[in-house]
């Protein structure tokens, strides 16, 4: 249940890379019912001799139990809350007979051990009492599942375990220690450690241990690693699937502390990576297991959280590229290592998920320079776009709010130069609000419905309709027919009417007595309206795609417009998308009066100047004023800039006011050799 949650979270990351998935194979085979019990009976009769060679023993024998419902008694003192879900009453009883089974399977392994064996059907009753009380109220978070299995495994370890008879006196002074390292634990690691609630008087609690310190790490997933670890098959294909990412999923380090710790038992303990494949994680237990060895009788914890902080990596090889899986080999190893690692399609998408979370988590926390108004404010101030770019909330607004007044939404885009980068609408709403967001809605309608070239507007009541072939259209809502070329009623047949005859014929009606006073000031206004066009057309082109009327004023004959964005040349009146219309040699890029023009304004000191700066480039400086490069010819240490007409001196690179006074015997020399 917690890979699909995992797997769900990771899908909304869009990538663009095919995973093919590998189905996991299935658990492992549990040993018969009958061998189990020669097992533990073999384990009670032997003495014991370690805590650890305990627990390996146990590891090694005891199957996977089934999941039962949370002890009541484990509960988080600080975390998220979980969801409940509501069942019936009449499936209690499926779930009664799998707690009953399982007390059972838990039971044989210490029934000789009467007062383990009595404390436990005591939680067992307190458990089932807790169920009948609630009835038809169970907790069916996915996230239980996890924990309902972590739980299980604590509880496996603490009765497999050899708790030796210690006098009170030894036990206080545990209970001290204990307490002292959890303060000390807590201090260090602030609100990554979780303090669950005592379990039958044993103290618990969890470290997420963030492997802050790894820097930026390579991630690679190997779709041949099915044989092995670090194995590879002779007929497998090399493919893999790198990338980077600079914070990991942390290990979460779960700890259920005996009463003879630190004394003569090191804490029970599980391991839970969602990325890391089972193996390696059973290699972090087996060396956490040396590491009590070495100091055992001393508290533990803090050089475990220490050590898997900063050396785990290292140690399973890990040092400048993680390498995901194997996948799809069945776990035999160590029952406290946990592994969330499903496939591919769900480990990658989840670190990279995470790592996303992470870095936008750091980028709100600290303080950022907008690159509009170049003034630093904290992150939570800034806008973050998909393209990756960021701004200040209020330039953003501004950017936004100047676009929708000037109704160039075709521009509002990433402010970032060459980026071009969309603005997603649910952040516009944000930024521009209800008003300015129903404007910028109505305004992307008129832009679409402009770049269609089969949409025509009615001219009686501006409806946009649909045009056939015939260029035709009817209005869907006043039910007009007319002709979209002259925008006229339609009239099968006959050639529509040029709009210089339209305004000769406008004309004439003028000083018929035919018609009434509104009827003539309607015809003045289609009178002045055609002659305005015809003044506009005698120097515009109109876009090919909206039919909006552009002027140029200088430039080359490459025009974009700024109603719809469309490219068309000048020249011809035909859209295009490139230079690549100007190539083939049938209009030209800029036009020979425009080249003249720009022939006539050219100063000859400019040009002088270039051919100066060529020619002699290991022999000048740039201007003090405008920074342009400007070279000495012969021995002058007099310079003159052409970009900015200022004079300077080449010696000591001040501006030069007056020459008489600059250069002289108290002054810099005018001419020297170099």
């Amino acid at each position: 249940m917690r890979r699909a949650r995992r797997g769900s979270r990771g899908s909304h990351h869009q990538s663009n890379d095919t995973w093919s998935v590998k189905p996991d194979r299935g658990t492992p085979q549990q040993p018969p019912h009958g061998s189990q019990e020669q097992q533990q009976e073999s384990n009670l009769n032997s003495p014991s001799t370690s805590s650890t060679s305990n627990q390996q023993q146990f590891l090694n024998s005891t199957p996977e139990p089934h999941k039962t419902h949370r002890n009541p008694s484990w509960k988080y003192r600080r975390g998220h809350v979980v969801k409940t879900q509501f069942v019936k009453r009449s499936d209690l009883a499926s779930f009664k007979h799998e707690l009953s089974s399982e007390d059972n399977n838990a039971s044989l392994g210490v029934a000789e051990d009467v007062n383990v064996d009595q404390n436990e059907n005591k939680g067992r009753e307190v458990l089932e009492s807790k169920i009948e009380e609630d009835g038809e109220k169970i907790e069916g978070d996915e996230s239980h599942d996890g924990a309902d299995d972590l739980v299980n495994r604590l509880e496996e370890l603490r009765l497999r375990g050899d708790e030796p008879e210690l006098p009170e006196e030894q036990l206080s002074i545990n209970k001290q220690l204990q307490e002292d390292e959890l303060l000390v634990i807590q201090s260090i690691y602030g609100d990554n450690v979780f303090i669950l609630e005592e379990h039958m008087g044993l103290r618990s609690l969890k470290i997420h241990i963030h492997l802050e310190g790894c820097g930026e790490k390579i991630i690679t997933t190997k779709f041949n690693s099915s044989n092995g670890v670090g194995a590879k098959s002779e007929a497998s294909v090399d493919f893999s699937y790198s990338f980077k990412v600079q914070h990991l999923p942390p290990i979460v380090l779960t700890c259920l502390l005996p009463k003879s710790y630190p004394s003569h038992l090191p804490p029970y303990f599980t391991l839970s990576v969602q990325w890391l494949h089972p193996a390696r994680i059973s290699d972090l237990c087996g060396q956490l297991d040396s590491l009590w060895k070495e100091q055992e009788g001393q508290e533990v914890m803090y050089q475990w959280a220490e050590w898997l902080q900063n050396f785990s990596l290292s140690y399973l090889g890990f040092d400048k590229e993680i390498i995901l899986g194997p996948y799809g080999i069945e776990n035999t190893g160590d029952r406290r290592a946990i592994s969330g690692s499903v496939s591919p399609d769900v480990d990658v998408p989840f670190i990279r998920s995470y790592n996303e979370d992470k870095l936008h988590e750091n980028f709100l926390k600290g303080l950022h320079e907008c690159s509009i108004c170049l003034s630093e404010h904290a992150g939570i101030d800034f806008v973050r776009l998909p393209c990756k770019h960021f701004y200040c909330w209020k330039c953003m607004e501004t950017y936004s709010n100047m676009h929708i007044s000037e109704a160039t939404i075709t521009k509002l885009q990433c402010p970032e130069a060459k980026c071009g980068g969309m603005v997603p609408p649910a952040l516009l709403k944000r930024l521009l609000g209800d008003e300015g967001y129903e404007r910028w809605e109505s305004l992307m309608l008129q832009k679409t419905l402009e770049s269609m070239s089969d949409v025509a507007y009615c001219p009686r009541c501006e409806t946009p309709c649909l045009e056939d072939e015939e260029q035709h259209a009817q209005c869907s809502k006043c039910f007009f027919s007319f002709c979209t070329l002259c925008r006229e009623r339609r009239h099968v047949g006959i050639a529509c009417m040029t709009p210089e005859i339209k305004l000769r014929v406008l004309q004439e009606r003028q000083s018929s007595s035919q018609l009434d006073h509104e009827q003539k000031r309607r015809e003045r206004e289609m009178i002045n309206e055609l002659l305005s066009m015809k003044e506009i057309m005698r120097d515009a082109k109109q876009c090919p795609s909206c039919k909006m009327a552009i002027s140029r004023t200088e430039g080359c004959n490459k025009i974009v417009c700024e109603n719809c964005g469309q490219y068309f040349c000048y020249r011809c009146n035909s859209a295009i998308s490139g230079y690549d219309h100007f190539r083939d040699g049938a209009c030209e890029l800029f036009p020979q009066e425009m080249i003249r023009e720009w022939e006539e304004r050219v100063n000859v000191r400019q040009v002088l100047g270039q051919v100066h700066a060529q020619l002699f480039a290991d022999r000048g400086l740039p201007c003090p004023n405008c920074r342009q490069f400007n070279a000495k010819v012969g021995n002058n240490n007099h310079l003159f800039c052409w970009a900015c007409q200022m004079h300077y001196c080449y010696l000591c690179k001040k501006i030069v006011r007056r020459g008489c006074q600059h250069y002289g015997p108290k002054g810099c020399k005018q001419h020297t050799e170099g």
